[in-house]
């Protein structure tokens, strides 16, 4: 639960970014803070819905 946690704390901190990035007109720095929000938010959702439910692994 608590790698979950901390993955969408980087993910709120990507979107955080992404705002920032918009404003800048910094196109590279907007598409990689975009992948990783999308990655580190899909990642965290996963882990938290895989430790609330018991369906994944073990």
């Amino acid at each position: 639960m608590v790698l979950g946690i901390i993955l969408l704390v980087v993910a709120i901190v990507s979107v955080v970014s992404v705002i920032r990035q918009l404003r800048f007109k910094n196109i590279l720095a907007l598409g990689f803070s975009a992948v990783s929000a999308l990655t580190f938010g899909f990642f965290s959702i996963a882990t938290i819905i895989c430790q609330i439910s018991s369906t994944c692994g073990s």
